[in-house]
């Protein structure tokens, strides 16, 4: 680490170019008026000792004109005034990056298309991140551009209406802040072979008008937390993954949870976040379900237990 740099954005740096990464954080950074931390890990491979030591050291040495290049590309992208620092770690890739995140504002990642087995590696680390981290973890695609609209549209996915407060307060927090309207997506569905089956056009638009009203009432008891931002409520039968999916065609952001796991051990990642992670068009906000203090007073209590 280069100097301190309190509550910054941090974002991972691999060998490939991160300019969209890059770009979404110095737009976070100017908007919460932070800095940005890159961080590069360098991934120990079991071999002999000699060995060891020159791989490390090739490793170190590619970590290192990583990070310089983000650097570089960075000074053509934040505010003047704007602390950067670098951080080069060696050990495991995501549970580095969780613990580096412990006291970030967020975690930036980039993902991109890639070959199947590139992108099982790849992802395994974003949905660690994703899933372990205890602050935002914000997955950008690596074709995304920054926009630069008038009509900025965020959509935030609701799953059980009366336990998506904290989902939605994270939503209506970056709404608020770049002035957009929130879209608010509820959706059902039932297992392929019973889904038209198993409930009537009625019905449907029952459950879709008693979700409106659930989900506003929390709304309502957001408070000031809504207050000024324009929502749209949409409820209707879908995959939840697909839709969230298709919204992010037309949306500049995606907002999701992650599960409320009472264990804090464990994939606290569910298979619709994982699926938008994957192939979202804009860029994805993963917003933990419970307040980072609550988390930690949830894990010390099961230290003591245990």
């Amino acid at each position: 680490m280069t100097e301190l740099n309190p509550t910054p954005v941090v974002v991972a740096v691999g060998t490939d170019d991160i300019d969209a990464a890059l770009a979404y954080a110095a737009r976070e950074a100017a908007a919460a008026g932070c800095g940005i931390h890159l961080v590069h890990v360098v991934h120990l491979l079991v071999q002999g000792p000699d060995g060891l030591l020159v791989e490390v050291t090739d490793q170190e040495q590619v970590g290192r004109m990583a990070l310089n290049a983000a650097v570089e590309r960075l000074e053509d992208l934040v505010e003047p005034g704007t602390t950067v620092t670098t951080d080069l770690q060696i050990g495991r890739v995501v549970p580095a990056l969780v613990d580096i995140a412990s006291d970030a504002r967020m975690v930036v990642l980039e993902h991109r298309d890639l070959t199947k087995l590139q992108r099982v590696v790849t992802r395994s680390v974003a949905s660690g991140v994703a899933a372990h981290a205890r602050v935002p973890v914000v997955s950008v695609p690596a074709d995304w551009n920054p926009f630069d609209g008038t009509d900025e549209r965020i959509t935030v996915g609701v799953d059980v209406p009366d336990k998506s407060e904290h989902v939605l307060r994270a939503a209506l927090d970056v709404a608020k802040r770049r002035g957009a309207t929130l879209h608010v997506l509820h959706t059902w569905s039932f297992p392929v072979a019973y889904d038209e089956a198993l409930i009537s056009p009625d019905e449907n638009r029952q459950w879709a008008a008693r979700a409106r009203g659930e989900i506003e009432q929390v709304l309502a008891g957001l408070g000031d937390a809504a207050t000024g931002v324009k929502v749209d409520i949409e409820a209707r039968h879908a995959r939840p993954a697909d839709a969230l999916i298709e919204a992010s065609k037309e949306s500049t952001l995606v907002v999701v949870g992650r599960h409320d796991s009472v264990m804090p051990v464990g994939s606290h990642l569910g298979p619709v976040a994982r699926a938008v992670l994957t192939a979202s068009a804009c860029p994805v906000l993963l917003a933990d379900p419970v307040p980072t203090a609550r988390r930690r007073e949830r894990e010390a209590e099961h230290s003591a237990s245990g």
